[in-house]
């Protein structure tokens, strides 16, 4: 018994110019459907299909839930929605953001390791961070092939260097190689493997929270162990999913990251907090500044300079957050968590 074929890929920062080499060279007749994550932000337009389907081969489309994939074209997941194939059709979802993502690649890679086991391939284009690894690691363990863009050659290695220190990939290859090297492993037929296998029945759990939602076995304790770290997203225990070398973090809800994109989730955080407490201390000083006027004003002359050294207090923390901020240390620190 041999199970069907299909292509999935996923890029970001960098990542349209080779997609759109490879999607206009791929024949007209390609045998498999080619499903595409590229990092999007969740209100604006996508382009990519249009983009794509300028090369006038394969047509290619915005996924639409419910429809079933179809050999020789090509589905683009839309913003603002997970994208899987799931019994080979299209389901969109808003379930929670993995990697700080909607759509994320990680989602749709896992679904076709789950679907279609070994005779999925999953490609890692240019990229900043790490979405991608954990998915192309599923694919991997599915018997499928997992392949990346060379990263020397990529604008923004992060994504195809993070699958390759942490993934066994079977191709490293320039994108203009890309194509002939699909067209090549697409004409070999692959044996099914076992549904009640142990890695297949832990991607369809991931697999099912990315669809549905809310984790209500949960998965992640299921999977793994407590971190002892708060989910960027909803504050909830992060839980410690360990697949060979390869560490990851879910939390009950499903919010799902790799260490790059955590640490980088950990410092927006951080940076958004130290905003409002330099707001809140500048607030602070002016209000006590008002109060030491009103005392003056009122002649309480005891309360005036309790006040106005408050005042003083409340800016000089300010400042030292100003500082901070200023310097860019928490971006420099995020750059550095990227390039780790």
């Amino acid at each position: 018994m041999t199970t069907p074929r299909i292509v999935v890929i996923g890029g970001s920062a960098g990542g349209v110019e080779p997609l759109l080499a490879i999607t206009r060279t791929l024949p007209e007749d390609f045998p498999a459907p080619v499903c595409v994550v590229v990092h999007i932000p969740p209100h604006a337009e996508s382009l990519l299909p249009s983009l794509i389907s300028r090369g006038k081969r394969m047509p290619a489309t915005a996924g639409r839930d419910g429809e079933p994939v179809q050999p020789g074209h090509i589905y683009v997941a839309p913003p603002d929605s997970h994208m899987l194939v799931r019994h080979g059709r299209i389901r969109l979802s808003k379930g929670p953001s993995e990697n700080g993502l909607r759509p994320a690649i990680d989602p749709l890679f896992r679904s076709v390791a789950d679907g279609y086991g070994p005779g999925a391939i999953g490609l890692v284009l240019s990229g900043s961070l790490d979405d991608g690894t954990a998915g192309l690691h599923a694919i991997k363990a599915a018997g499928g092939t997992a392949i990346v863009q060379e990263p020397e050659e990529a604008l923004y290695p992060s994504m195809p260097r993070s699958a390759l220190d942490n993934v066994a990939i079977d191709h490293v290859a320039s994108y203009s190689d890309i194509a002939g090297l699909l067209s090549r492993l697409i004409e070999h037929p692959i044996a099914a493997w076992p549904a009640d296998s142990e890695e297949r029945q832990e991607i369809a759990m991931e697999t099912d929270v990315a669809e549905n939602g809310e984790d209500q076995d949960p998965t992640a304790a299921a999977l793994g162990s407590s971190s002892g770290f708060a989910c960027p997203d909803c504050h909830g225990v992060l839980w410690e999913i360990k697949d060979g070398e390869l560490m990851r973090f879910r939390c009950r809800v499903g919010h799902a990251y790799l260490p790059e994109s955590l640490a980088a989730a950990q410092s927006a955080r951080l940076e958004e907090a130290l905003w409002v407490a330099m707001r809140s201390l500048r607030e602070s000083a002016a209000l006590a500044r008002r109060l030491s006027e009103r005392a003056k004003a009122r002649g309480i002359h005891t309360m005036i300079d309790v006040y106005r050294r408050r005042a003083e207090e409340a800016n000089e923390r300010a400042s030292l957050i100003e500082g901070v901020l200023k310097k860019g240390t928490l971006a420099a620190d995020s750059e550095q968590a990227s390039r780790a």
